[in-house]
C-alpha cells in the first residue's frame, strides 16, 4: 500500500525508507538506514522530481500511482544520475511512456550509458537558468556540477520558493515517519549523520559546493527538498551555515581528534595518556581506534575538530593498514586547515611517523607540529617529557590561533534578514550575504 506525505498542498513526497541497507555506496555504514526522496508536483502539468533506488521501488510506484490518481505523468526531472536516484527511471517510463524527461546534456549522455539506446526517452534538454512552466509553478534550473557528480543540477520553484537540492543538504538515516527537520531534534540527534554524509559524500568538492551556495543565495528559499533526509522549512540558515563551514574546510570546534592504530595496546596507551593530559588542560578530546571505527566516522570527526593526532605502529616498514587507509581517505576528501601531531611506534624500525607526514603534507594548509613522539615497543617513564612537550605544543597552537582570530576580528556585523555574521576590519561596500544574498544595507554593527 502507498505511503506518502504532503510537503505542500500540491507537492507530495513519494519516496521510501531503506533500513536493510548495510553499506551506502558499498562504503559507508548506515545503521539507521537511509531515505530515498522523490517528490511529485500536481500542477496543470504533473512533475516528478527524480526517482528512487531499486530497494524501495515497489512502494515508490504505488506512491506515484496513488498520488496521480488517474492523471498522466507529464514531466520527470532528472537532477542526479546516481543509481540510488535513477534506478527506477526505466520503470517509470514503462508505466508512463509519454513522459518527457527534463535533464541537461550531461545527464542525457548518462541516461543512455545506464539504460542503453533502446529505451524510448522523450528528452527536453535544459541549461543554466532555463525555466519550465507547469501552470502555477515556474521551475528554474541551476547547474551544480560535482556536487557530487558532473551532471548534477538543482531546481528552484519560484512560486513556493522551494529548492530541490539533489544530494546537497542530505543526511543519512531513515525518516521514520517524519518528513520535516523540525519534526525531530535535528541538531541533537541527526547533525552527526548530516556531517558524516556531507564530509564523505560531498566533502572533496568544497569549491563546487561554495559555487552552489552562491547561486542559492541569489534566490529566496523558504524550503529545501533534498534527495536524502529531511525537508527543511524552518531554521534553514542554521543548516546552510554548516555547509558554509564544511565547504570551506573550517573546523566547527576547537578540540583534538585522536586516531590510533595499535596491535598490542602500546600505541593505544600513548594515545590515551595524551588524551588524559589534554583533558587536564581543559581541552576537549575525541579518541578513535581506526581498526574498530569505520573510516567515515573518523573523516567526519576530522572535519569537525581543529586539531588532529594520528598515532600508528609501524607495519611492513610503513603505516598500519587501517591508519594508512584512513589517511588516504582524508587526502582524497581534500581535508585542509588543520594542526596535526604524530605518534609513531616501531620495535626495530619506526617508519610510520615519516610515512604519515608524507601523506598529510599532500593536504593543503596543514600544520604538522615538530613535537611528535617516537616509541620503541612501548612508552617509557622517561618519555613523560615527550608527552608534556606534545601537549604543550597543541595547547600553545590553540592559544596562538585564538589570539590571531581575536586580533583579526575587530568588528562584527549581523544580517538582519537571516542572522549571518560577518567579521572583519570593515564590511565591504559590495558585500553580499552568502545566505540570503542581501547587501550591506541590511547589516548592523553589533560588536567593536
Amino acid at each position: 500500500m502507498y505511503c506518502t506525505r504532503n510537503v505542500t498542498d500540491d507537492l507530495i513526497w513519494v519516496g521510501g525508507d531503506d533500513r536493510r541497507l548495510a553499506m551506502f555506496e558499498g562504503v559507508y555504514s548506515v545503521p539507521d538506514g537511509v531515505s530515498y526522496n522523490s517528490y511529485l508536483l500536481l500542477d496543470e502539468k504533473t512533475v516528478l522530481f527524480d526517482t528512487v533506488d531499486r530497494a524501495v521501488e515497489s512502494v515508490f510506484y504505488e506512491n506515484v500511482e496513488h498520488t496521480l490518481n488517474g492523471r498522466t505523468l507529464d514531466y520527470l526531472i532528472v537532477q542526479h544520475m546516481e543509481p540510488d536516484h535513477s534506478a527506477s527511471i526505466e520503470g517509470i517510463l514503462l508505466r508512463y511512456p509519454d513522459v518527457t524527461v527534463v535533464c541537461n546534456k550531461k545527464t542525457e549522455a548518462m541516461l543512455y550509458q545506464f539504460f542503453g539506446t533502446d529505451i524510448p526517452f522523450h528528452i527536453q534538454n535544459v541549461a543554466e537558468g532555463d525555466v519550465l512552466e507547469t501552470g502555477a509553478h515556474s521551475l528554474k534550473f541551476l547547474m551544480a556540477p560535482m556536487v557530487h557528480w558532473p551532471e548534477v543540477m538543482v531546481t528552484y520553484d519560484s512560486k513556493d520558493k522551494i529548492l530541490f537540492s539533489a544530494d546537497a543538504f542530505g543526511t543519512f538515516g531513515a525518516l521514520n515517519g517524519a518528513l520535516f527537520a523540525d519534526e525531530v531534534d535535528f541538531f541533537g540527534d541527526y547533525l552527526g549523520e548530516a556531517r558524516r554524509y556531507y564530509t564523505n559524500i560531498v566533502g572533496k568538492y568544497g569549491t563546487q559546493v561554495q559555487a552552489l551556495l552562491k547561486k542559492a543565495s541569489a534566490v529566496d528559499i523558504a524550503m529545501i527538498c533534498p534527495l536524502h533526509g529531511f525537508v527543511w522549512r524552518d531554521n534553514i540558515t542554521d543548516y546552510v551555515s554548516k555547509y558554509q563551514m564544511w565547504s570551506q574546510y573550517e573546523p566547527e570546534k576547537t578540540g583534538v581528534m585522536i586516531a590510533y592504530a595499535s596491535v598490542y595496546g602500546n600505541t593505544e596507551n600513548a594515545a590515551n595518556i595524551v588524551a588524559c593530559r589534554l583533558r587536564e588542560r581543559g581541552i576537549f578530546t575525541k579518541v578513535f581506534d581506526v581498526s574498530v571505527t569505520s573510516s567515515s566516522e573518523i573523516v567526519a570527526a576530522a572535519f569537525e575538530y581543529s586539531h588532529l593526532v594520528f598515532a600508528s605502529t609501524t607495519y611492513n616498514a610503513g603505516i598500519f593498514i587501517s591508519m594508512d587507509e584512513l589517511l588516504h581517505d582524508l587526502v582524497s576528501h581534500n581535508l585542509q586547515h588543520r594542526t596535526v601531531a604524530l605518534i609513531e611506534n616501531g620495535s626495530w624500525a619506526a617508519m610510520s611517523g615519516n610515512k604519515m607526514r608524507e601523506l598529510i603534507e599532500e593536504m593543503k594548509d596543514m600544520t604538522i607540529l615538530e613535537e611528535g613522539i617516537s616509541l620503541k615497543s612501548s612508552l617509557k617513564t622517561e618519555q613523560q617529557t615527550d608527552i608534556d612537550r606534545l601537549v604543550d605544543a597543541i595547547a600553545g597552537s590553540m592559544e596562538k590561533e585564538e589570539a590571531m582570530a581575536e586580533e583579526k576580528k575587530t568588528k562584527k556585523w549581523v544580517c538582519t534578514i537571516c542572522g549571518y555574521e560577518y567579521e572583519g576590519e570593515e564590511l565591504p561596500a559590495d558585500f553580499e550575504c552568502p545566505l540570503c544574498g542581501k547587501g550591506p544595507e541590511v547589516f548592523e554593527l553589533v560588536e567593536e
